[in-house]
C-alpha cells in the first residue's frame, strides 16, 4: 500500500523515515519532474521516439500527481480516506498547475520539459477515481 502512496507523494519515505509530514513546494516538486524527465530521456532515448515515451508515462504519473494536497492547506492533517479531495487554489501559479485535474494541464506541464507534443496528439488516463473528473 506505501508504494500506491508513493505515486501521489514521490516523498512519502522521507516522510516516514523523519516521521513527519513534509509541506513541500511546488518548486521542489517541479524539480521531482524535471529529475523524472531526465530519467526517461536517459533510459529510452532524446530521439523523437523516447521524447514521446518519456511524455506518455510522465502524463500517466501527472494523473496520479494532481491528487495531491499539500500540507499546508489541508485543515486537519492527515486527511481521512474517506473524505472527498477537496478542491483548492494552490498558493503559486505552479501548485495551481500540478493540482489540476485537467489532461490540457498535465499537457502544458510535460510541455515545459520536452517541448511542443505533436500535431494531433491527444491523452487519455489509463487511471481515472471517481472522486475526480
Amino acid at each position: 500500500m506505501v508504494a500506491r502512496g508513493a505515486l501521489v507523494k514521490p516523498w512519502l519515505f522521507t516522510e516516514i523515515k523523519e516521521q513527519r509530514h513534509w509541506d513541500i513546494s511546488s518548486s521542489e516538486r517541479f524539480d521531482i519532474l524535471r529529475d523524472f524527465t531526465n530519467y526517461g530521456l536517459e533510459q529510452w532515448g532524446s530521439d523523437t521516439q523516447g521524447v514521446e515515451r518519456t511524455r506518455k508515462f510522465m502524463l500517466e504519473w501527472l494523473s496520479f500527481l494532481c491528487r495531491y494536497i499539500p500540507v499546508g492547506l489541508l485543515e486537519r492533517v492527515p486527511q481521512k480516506l474517506n473524505e472527498r479531495p477537496p478542491y483548492y487554489m494552490g498558493r503559486d501559479y505552479m501548485e495551481t498547475l500540478m493540482a489540476s485535474q485537467n489532461v490540457t494541464d498535465w499537457i502544458k506541464i510535460s510541455e515545459m520539459f520536452l517541448g511542443p507534443v505533436p500535431p494531433n496528439f491527444t491523452f487519455l488516463p489509463k487511471h481515472k477515481a471517481n472522486s475526480y473528473k
